[in-house]
């Protein structure tokens, strides 16, 4: 005011930002944190990557189940490299689609696809007949079709589902195409197994698991009957050439899980969802197979076990020679080989 006084002037208080309290501030920490912590085992999850860049030009790939999932993708993979790629599928109309799409992404033509049901002896063999009369090598082998945790179902030759497709078809497959691997040496075989196998056991008086029929259990003894396959073949191979590979892939988003997760109850689902954000895509989970497949390291290794593109030991029970040679026989025996 003016009044033969001094102006008095009223600065107006300066208003203080309002500041988080401590709650506000832990929870900020505590949501990066989970956040950094979540990104950190997605990397973890996400596993290492095949960094190998050889060529496969004027060679020739056959993949089982390479329609979907990790097979696909490294059908892809081994397209792109140059190679010439045989989808061997029982799905003729989805591999069809398959193979249209993996020659439009990799610009390789030279995709085909062949019939073949490992659920059929009869199948297999029809498979490597073609094969003996159509392709004039083999270069690599990977055996990556399988069933997981489906319910008791047998095979067309009358053996039990998991054990037939994943271990006894492939078994199959890989003797009768043994003369075409070695005619094309140097070459490979890579055999899809699973870390599940270190909870498996060969139940050789039993092989059917009539008397005691368990999902879990099943599907644990074809993986391990997977890693003692690749033992026993390496033996068997060894100065031939043909080196011999099995690997862990992952747990990987794909549909192999199509006859286990639906079975669960609502409430194991509703807690599996978030980790099911974290696990490996097809394009991950295909990186072990393509490095056991393609690296030059690996060039003088045969009869190994690999998980995330590095060598892993396998389960005690997996390095039994005496159960590797048994199994061979018994497979032998029950596809007609012996």
């Amino acid at each position: 005011m003016v009044c033969g006084r001094r102006l008095l002037w009223f600065r107006p208080k300066k208003r203080r930002r309002p500041q988080p309290c401590s709650s506000d501030v832990a929870g900020a920490q505590t949501t990066s944190g989970t956040g950094a912590g979540l990104l950190a085992l997605r990397r973890w999850m996400a596993g290492a990557a095949c960094r190998s860049k050889v060529r496969l030009d004027g060679k020739t790939v056959l993949i089982t189940g390479a329609n979907t999932g990790i097979g696909k993708e490294t059908a892809l993979d081994m397209a792109q490299r140059g190679a010439r790629v045989i989808l061997a599928c029982r799905d003729m109309s989805r591999a069809h689609i398959a193979a249209d799409e993996i020659r439009q992404r990799s610009g390789n033509g030279n995709v085909v696809v062949k019939k073949v049901d490992l659920a059929s002896l009869q199948s297999v063999r029809d498979l490597a007949k073609d094969m003996e009369q159509n392709e004039q090598r083999l270069d690599i082998l990977i055996n990556n079709a399988g069933v997981m945790m489906c319910p008791k179902w047998k095979t067309k030759d009358g053996f039990e589902m998991q054990f037939g497709v994943n271990h006894l078809g492939h078994f199959l497959l890989t003797n009768c195409l043994l003369d075409l691997l070695k005619k094309s040496t140097p070459s490979r075989v890579v055999i899809v197994s699973s870390l599940a196998h270190e909870k498996g056991q060969i139940h050789f008086d039993d092989i059917n698991l009539d008397k005691n029929y368990k999902r879990d259990m099943s599907y644990q003894q074809s993986k391990l009957a997977n890693v003692l396959f690749c033992k026993e073949l390496a033996s068997r191979l060894q100065g031939t050439g043909v080196t011999v590979y099995s690997l862990h892939p992952g747990v990987i988003k794909t549909e192999l899980g199509r006859h286990f997760f639906p079975s669960l109850p609502l409430w194991k689902q509703l807690l599996m969802l978030p980790f099911l954000m974290l696990i490996k895509s097809p394009w991950e989970g295909a990186q072990t197979t393509i490095y056991c497949a393609v690296d030059e390291s690996l060039a003088n290794e045969s009869g190994l076990y690999y998980s995330d593109c590095a060598l892993k030991s396998p389960a005690p029970q997996a390095q039994d020679e005496a159960a590797a040679k048994k199994l061979w026989d018994l497979s032998a025996s029950m596809v007609g080989l012996a």
